[in-house]
């Protein structure tokens, strides 16, 4: 097999440039770079590739507008997705909607890389042999129909092509690392391979005829009800485990279904299991690290803050206004990037369940009130008209207060800043039974139908329409917040009218007095 003919599209060039020069060095000679995807597209339409590797963020195109179109060319084509950490879940939605072969996040390690290339260009070649072997055997079948004459000598032809064909099938599924599962809709095992037989830990005939959810399992669903309702071309799961009975160890991995008959009413399916046990150490060595970068930015940061707080203050000596403006853009910058780290540092809390809720009972009204002093003077610098409507001053709820106070200020601070001047924001608190419902509505600009689902996702920035100059993280701490106490938060909005934000919080309200 040739080395094969490789796409890279990148719109810095810095990274075209180390990707060629990381290629040359592995001996790929017919390798292509291009910055700008629209180019690209222009090139593939002439030029069949075994492998495309794309970025995620792009200007003209994102990563997954362009493999979409590749897609549409060449299906079968082996394409891999560059993406920062931040972007996962979207790679993860990927691998589902455009058939992604890979994702691999930077920065990202060199042989790891080098190994991924080399297995999806041989992806690509095996696709490409097997449709090669499909053309054949439709080959071979109009001429049965012509040369019906000479039909047993014909079918002898084919027939020994067809055992050579599904002898190197046979080959690839034998030999593949990944566990490969043949099974009915009823999650019935018919066929299992070697891998299969290791992961789970049983010999074929200990595992035939048993259901799949014998073997693997989930918190969260069952892999026959996913089946019963698979009606795509694909279908990927994660979260899922093997407990293998022989050594006595719970094996994470992800399973990718395709259907066998995709045109018969009995379905049957083929699975590829693969072990991710590495890939979930590597991902809580990333976070670690994160987490541990962060907390080690605080002190210098803090210290900074500090010393430009006496220079400022004149405990070192009289400034003059230039010398005070230019100091105060340094703390204002450095407190950003402190805010920054702290907010990473919160979702890593989150994300890895290591923050304990210091739940206490407190005043709801007299918390948001707090809140709503601190931010008034920003409304007034707008003239927007900024009230608190609670019928009951007196609702004291069980809840984590500074963790409360954090979604409060986020959703009140968002009000404020997409609400142009002149404009209305409101507070409103209300208690039914033993629940809580709070809400931050205003008249602004609106949010996009389409941007809802995105707004509490990690680091969604605005709006498609309009980003956001912050991190992108507190909604989605909001959210982990909310979640965290089994509230649930959401925000109905229409475009060019306003939105409104609220968050429910069951059975925390203790004592919900009436006003005399």
């Amino acid at each position: 097999m040739e080395k094969g003919k490789i796409v890279v599209v990148d719109d810095e060039k810095i990274v075209t440039s180390a990707f060629s020069t990381l290629l040359k060095v592995e001996g790929f000679c017919d390798a292509h770079f291009f910055n700008n995807p629209n180019e690209a597209l222009i090139f593939l339409k002439n030029n069949v590739p075994d492998l495309v590797i794309s970025d995620f963020l792009m200007p003209d195109m994102n990563g997954l507008e362009f493999l979409s179109e590749v897609k549409k060319l060449y299906p079968e084509v082996s394409k891999i997705l560059l993406t920062g950490y931040a972007d996962k879940e979207n790679a993860i939605r990927a691998i589902n909607e455009i058939g992604l072969y890979r994702y691999i996040e930077k920065p990202w390690n060199n042989d790891d890389l080098i190994i991924s290339i080399k297995n999806g260009i041989e992806r690509s070649y095996l696709h490409s042999e097997l449709h090669k072997k499909i053309s054949e055997l439709e080959n071979a079948k109009k001429e049965l129909e012509k040369y019906s004459h000479n039909l047993e000598d014909i079918v002898k032809e084919r027939t020994d092509d067809l055992l050579q064909s599904n002898a190197k099938l046979e080959g690839i599924v034998n030999y593949c690392a990944d566990g490969i599962i043949i099974l009915n809709e009823d999650g019935i095992i018919e066929k299992v391979n070697p891998a299969c037989e290791n992961l789970i830990g049983l010999v074929s005939n200990k595992i035939l005829n048993s259901t799949i959810d014998d073997f693997l399992f989930s918190e969260k669903t069952f892999i026959t009800k996913e089946l019963h309702n698979f009606e795509e071309s694909e279908l990927f799961l994660r979260d899922f485990y093997i407990k293998n009975p022989l050594s006595n160890v719970v094996i994470p991995i992800e399973i990718s279904f395709a259907r066998i008959n995709p045109h018969e009413n009995i379905k049957r399916f083929v699975g590829v299991i693969r072990d991710v046990t590495e890939q979930k150490k590597a991902d809580k060595l990333r976070d670690d690290f994160i987490a541990t970068l962060t907390h080690d930015l605080r002190t210098p940061l803090l210290a900074a803050i500090q010393t430009l707080s006496l220079f400022i203050e004149g405990a070192l000596g009289e400034l003059d206004e230039k010398q005070k403006l230019l100091l105060s853009t340094m703390q204002k910058s450095n407190e950003d990037l402190l805010g920054l780290v702290n907010a990473l540092l919160e979702v890593y809390r989150y994300d890895a369940e290591k923050l304990t809720l210091n739940k206490t009972d407190f005043n709801i009204y007299d918390l948001a009130k707090q809140v709503y002093d601190e931010l008034t003077p920003l409304a007034v610098q707008k003239n927007i008209d900024f009230r608190i409507d609670c019928e009951n001053k007196n609702i004291v709820i069980n809840a984590d207060r500074s963790e409360i106070r954090r979604v409060i200020c986020n959703l009140c601070g968002n009000a404020i800043n997409y609400t142009q001047e002149l404009g209305t924001i409101r507070i409103t608190i209300k208690n039914e039974q033993n629940d809580l419902i709070f809400s931050v509505s205003d008249n602004g600009s609106g949010i996009p139908a389409e941007d809802i689902p995105n707004m509490f996702q990690r680091f969604s920035q605005g709006t498609s329409r309009k980003r956001s100059s912050g991190t992108g993280l507190g909604l989605y701490l909001s959210r982990q917040i909310i979640e965290s106490h089994g509230g649930k938060i959401w925000v109905e909005s229409i475009l060019n009218k306003g939105s409104e934000f609220s968050f429910l919080l069951t059975d925390v309200v203790k004592i919900p007095m009436e006003v005399n």
